[in-house]
């Protein structure tokens, strides 16, 4: 409701101005070929230290984070660009800040294991059917919890975190691993999911990062694996009519999105077979001991013969499926697959075959270190050229989370800013196809979502978006906390935290413009809204 009366409020001259000024820089960059290498190295040696341009900072701060926070610019500028790729690579060596560490402490869903978030939904669901409107409203308010906080967490990390190609990297993967929040038990299990199959593993070995998604109850929920069972299988009669059979949403998706791509070179006959080597693997929520939930039911596995991608298997239970994950994850079809993917998002829509190639011999020479595949992406000649800068149109992720650290605002209160994301066409958590959200500038700009960005960039620069959870006392109010607004941007700090991340003519437009609409013209402006 805040962003659509924004919109009908928001100043017509001045959206109309920058939505064209976004279609002709869109329609410019259309024109940019492909960034050619120019004495590409094979790995990434670092150079010897020295300072930065302006420009070079601004490049690593929009690639390997969500942009620059007031003062950033300056620090990179003068540790250099080989300093902070380095820094970035070993994000357990930056420290949080304590204001961090204590908002996401706060989260108490966030900090439930996997049996307390199931048991917690099944409770709520048996109260919805049992207590009439006091049972549904119980239900409605812990998925609304678990939802709002997994994303608070989310959004905290990415707005405030130094650690900003860590948060890259778990987008990156999630989306890479995607599930949707809003089909069945994931709707309380995204933030776990998040948490112990994807961060500890997003600068790891792939093969450890494959592994945690496919034993994650996230996973095994969201692609149907839980319930894909041996021909012939009966259930006990606890749990008869659940659904039997062969399933084969995983091992398709597993093979296609998650590792050797769609032209990886295998048959049907190869999904099914996988599939097979996969039943049995399911997850139990009363489980009691360890972390997980996860269980290798043999009961439920095809211990039958397989002949998968040429090669015979052997009745091994739960090690069918570990090995097919081995065999995956050093695969040179998967190697190039997510090279591939990794250059498009750092460097360019159509990456040049030329580094894809690197990056592939590196991720096979590392045994699939993704430290060491970025490493070389970051020291690549593909990378450093002035021309890729600003050639990558921002996510509406990317783009919501990189004004609030231009403008050093806070994620007290998220729900405008999930409304945002609504509106972008970008829910959090949202994407209902195991594909995930695509990074490419095509995807995302057409003149609609551009006029949805500046009507969030008017009401986030007018201070109309209440980002803040306020001690109620302190505003007159009788709850704990409340929401509170903040203060109007300033266009000149905006600009000044952007530097020449935001061109001259658009200087010059700004300047022209009344001085209530500023603050919004940087934030929806052409240049802003590339990387």
């Amino acid at each position: 409701m805040i962003l659509r009366s924004t919109m009908r409020a928001a100043a017509a001259g001045a959206a109309l101005a920058l939505v064209g000024a976004v279609a002709m820089s869109a329609a410019r960059a259309q024109q940019v070929q492909p960034v050619q290498p120019v004495q590409p190295a094979d790995t990434g040696v670092a150079r010897a230290p020295q300072a930065a341009t302006q420009a070079e900072a601004l490049h690593v701060l929009d690639r390997l984070g969500y942009g620059p926070t007031p003062g950033e610019v300056a620090r990179v500028m003068q540790i250099g660009v080989e300093r902070y790729i380095d820094e970035q690579l070993h994000p357990e060596r930056i420290a949080l800040p304590p204001s961090l560490e204590q908002q996401l402490a706060a989260l108490d869903t966030t900090q439930l294991s996997q049996r307390q978030l199931i048991v917690g939904l099944r409770e709520a669901q048996r109260a919805a059917k049992t207590e009439g409107e006091s049972g549904q409203t119980e239900r409605r308010e812990w998925l609304r919890r678990v939802g709002e906080e997994a994303a608070q967490a989310r959004l905290a990390r990415a707005v405030h975190s130094p650690r900003q190609l860590q948060e890259v990297m778990v987008d990156f993967w999630f989306n890479h691993f995607n599930v949707f929040i809003g089909k069945g038990v994931d709707r309380v299990l995204v933030a776990d999911y998040e948490r112990e199959a994807i961060r500890p593993y997003a600068l790891g070995r792939f093969r450890d990062l494959l592994g945690a998604t496919a034993r994650h109850p996230a996973m095994l929920f969201y692609l149907d694996n839980w319930l894909s069972v041996a021909p012939g299988y009966r259930p006990p009669r606890a749990l008869a009519g659940t659904p039997s059979g062969l399933n084969e949403n995983y091992a398709r998706e597993l093979m296609e999105l998650h590792t050797l791509g769609v032209d990886g070179g295998y048959t049907q006959h190869d999904v099914t077979e996988l599939a097979r080597m996969l039943t049995g693997w399911t997850f139990e929520p009363r489980r009691t001991s360890g972390a997980s939930t996860f269980r290798f039911d043999a009961a439920r596995h095809d211990d039958g013969d397989k002949v998968w991608r040429g090669r015979r298997v052997a009745a091994g239970g739960q090690s069918e499926g570990e090995w097919a994950l081995d065999v995956l994850a050093a695969d040179p079809a998967t190697a190039r697959h997510i090279s591939f993917e990794l250059a498009q998002y750092f460097v360019a829509d159509q990456p040049s075959a030329a580094l894809v190639e690197r990056l592939t011999r590196r991720y096979l020479a590392s045994g699939g270190d993704i430290r060491a595949v970025l490493a070389t992406l970051f020291a690549s000649a593909e990378f450093r050229d002035p021309a890729a800068r600003g050639v990558k149109f921002k996510t509406p992720y990317q783009y919501v989370v990189s004004a609030l650290r231009a403008a050093e605002l806070p994620t007290g209160n998220v729900r405008p800013l999930l409304g945002a994301l609504n509106q972008l066409g970008m829910p959090l958590f949202g994407c209902q196809t195991p594909d995930g959200y695509k990074n490419t500038e095509q995807a995302w700009l057409n003149p609609d979502a551009v006029t949805r960005r500046v009507a969030f960039a008017t009401a986030l620069a007018a201070g109309r978006l209440p980002l803040v959870r306020a001690p109620a006392a302190a505003r007159g109010g009788s709850a704990d906390e409340i929401d509170a607004f903040t203060a109007p941007l300033s266009a000149d700090a905006l600009l000044d935290t952007l530097g020449g991340g935001i061109s001259a003519a658009t200087r010059a437009t700004i300047a022209r413009a009344p001085q209530g609409l500023q603050a919004a013209m940087v934030l929806g402006s052409p240049d802003f809204m590339r990387r």
